[in-house]
């Protein structure tokens, strides 16, 4: 079964910054904990933090810890492992061969 985009983050030192610059550019309405609704991207759900500047795409799997083996076997390097954010998300980062940062988040694990 192909897995699903599901999440994006993009992340910097200054989050208001951040916000303010893609409601203004894309017209997102983004909540006051960084959230921004699938309904202001047209499908997919996202959201802000601070960090240094990086974007990540989360894809939604069925079962992290098999998909991580098969990155893992596939020449990927698992980053974070499965790792369970009670009431938000189960979710993991790898790096995809090339050195991308890349996301799972487990089927049935986050809101819709």
């Amino acid at each position: 079964m192909p897995a699903p985009l599901v999440y994006f983050e993009f992340a910097g030192p200054d989050v208001a910054a951040l916000r303010a610059f893609y409601s203004g550019v894309f017209g997102w309405q983004i909540g006051t904990d960084s959230a921004i609704a699938a309904a202001n991207t047209g499908s997919l759900r996202g959201g802000l933090r601070q960090d240094p500047p990086d974007k990540v795409l989360y894809f939604g799997v069925p079962d992290i810890t098999q998909s991580l083996a098969t990155i893992a076997a596939s020449g990927g390097t698992v980053v974070i492992p499965r790792t369970v954010v009670p009431g938000v998300v189960t979710f993991a980062l790898f790096k995809d061969p090339a050195g991308n940062l890349l996301g799972l988040a487990e089927d049935g694990s986050f809101p819709a």
